[in-house]
């Protein structure tokens, strides 16, 4: 859109050149071929370009030769995924944010901030933006949602499952004594002081059981798209190898990128070209990246804010034909995750309005075999604001988890729950 935009302003003669700034180097070469592709010309900065695409971070060490073109020329300043530059009504804010309202906001001719997520999470303003009194509410000057971009077929409709188990036994050993405690979920577990979110995510057997089902999803997928790829944000580093091993037991090859990881770049850029069905990042691939053959998502970070969660979830919408239809995200239930999926359910209000048919289910639980399924007849109904549906499978593996002196067993039935079932 912005390249486009460009495009019209230099045929009608509103600007004479174009600067980009972006949060990292692999988004800013993105945005420089396309503003070559679209614009025509060159964008690299050098003598006779229509203009150049530059990082955020680089905006410290740039001239005042380099400032003084937006006084001496008519200035189109585009500011990819804005929220990263702060401004408060009291002064504060971070350098990004100084520096664009120090050296672009009066200079240049226009301006455009853009931002899938257009929020921060320390809640403080963002630079270029115009907020309504009292409440505070972010004014757009223009809303493309996510809805508009399905219908539009632009985006891929979000498919989140919510992995969870409805047994589980935490052992807690203290002096000898053995206490058991049994959750009916992931979140109710989660509540417990002596288990943390980041035991779950190192949990390899719970791990496993995430990573078969999407891969299981990919290789649906491939059956229609040969190249169709899957994402794993990982935590860290030591566990996105965790999770590589994991793919490997499974008969699948990953590629792991790390933000300390030299070739990163390289390796991102040769994954978007390439046709391998795993990649695995940890502080990369998460905002911006544009690799449009990924279609599966696993959402391992600690990270769990609502920002994160939904640029991650972007990593895997853009489409490429007409078969590409749906993106599958699969994040265990913990509570602010179940939450924020089931605001993308609410921003999709007719994409996920109608529950087709719903097979018969089972579910087996661990002690004498209990079998509960569901009615004889399939169930179609409509939902006017649909929420969390849940489907069930059996699973044979038996899940444990043993860090000091607790031990968490998982029940053999692993259920997951899906926001639309199809």
């Amino acid at each position: 859109m912005s390249a486009e935009l460009s495009k019209r302003m230099f045929e009608t003669g509103m600007i004479d050149l174009v600067v980009c700034f972006a949060p990292s180097r692999e988004v800013v070469q993105g945005f420089r071929a396309t503003l070559e592709s679209v614009v025509g010309g060159k964008f690299d900065g050098l003598l006779g370009a229509s203009g150049t695409a530059l990082t955020y971070q680089a905006m410290d060490y740039l001239s005042d030769d380099f400032w003084s073109l937006f006084y001496n020329y008519r200035v189109l300043a585009i500011f990819d995924e804005i929220h990263h530059c702060a401004v408060q009504e009291s002064g504060v804010s971070n350098l990004w944010g100084q520096l664009i309202v120090k050296r672009v906001q009066e200079g240049a001719a226009y301006t455009v901030g853009l931002s899938g997520t257009p929020w921060r999470s320390d809640e403080m303003g963002i630079a270029l933006a115009r907020y309504s009194t009292p409440e505070g509410r972010l004014i757009c000057d223009f809303r493309y949602s996510l809805a508009d971009a399905v219908v539009e077929e632009v985006c891929r409709s979000p498919r989140i499952m919510l992995v969870d188990n409805g047994d589980v036994q935490l052992t807690v050993s203290n002096s000898g004594d053995c206490q058991v405690k049994t959750f009916e979920s992931i979140s109710s577990l989660l509540k417990d002081p002596v288990v943390s979110y980041q035991d779950l995510l190192i949990n390899e057997p719970a791990l496993r059981h995430m990573l078969q089902l999407a891969n299981n999803k990919l290789s649906e997928l491939r059956g229609d798209i040969a190249d169709a790829a899957g994402l794993v944000v990982a935590s860290t580093i030591d566990h996105a190898y965790l999770v590589a091993e994991i793919l490997n037991a499974l008969g699948e090859t990953a590629m792991v990128v790390a933000s300390d990881s030299l070739d990163a770049r390289k390796r991102i850029q040769h994954f978007r070209e390439g046709g391998q069905r795993w990649i695995v990042a940890v502080g990369m691939v998460a905002e911006g990246t544009d690799i449009p053959r990924l279609q599966v998502c696993c959402h391992v970070s600690r990270i769990r804010t609502e920002l994160h969660f939904r640029q991650v979830l972007g990593r895997i919408l853009r489409r490429i034909d007409g078969v590409d239809k749906y993106a599958w995200m699969y994040i265990f239930a913990e509570s602010s995750l179940s939450e924020f999926a089931k605001r993308v359910a609410e921003d999709l209000p007719h994409d996920l309005a109608v529950l087709p048919v719903v097979e018969p289910v089972s579910m087996i639980s661990v002690g004498p075999p209990i079998e509960i399924s569901g009615s004889d007849s399939p169930i179609e109904e409509e939902m006017a604001h649909p929420l969390v549906s849940g489907e069930s499978e059996s699973n044979e593996t038996e899940f444990h988890f043993q860090r000091g002196e607790r031990e968490l067993a998982f029940s053999e039935h692993f259920r997951h729950q899906l926001l639309a079932i199809f």
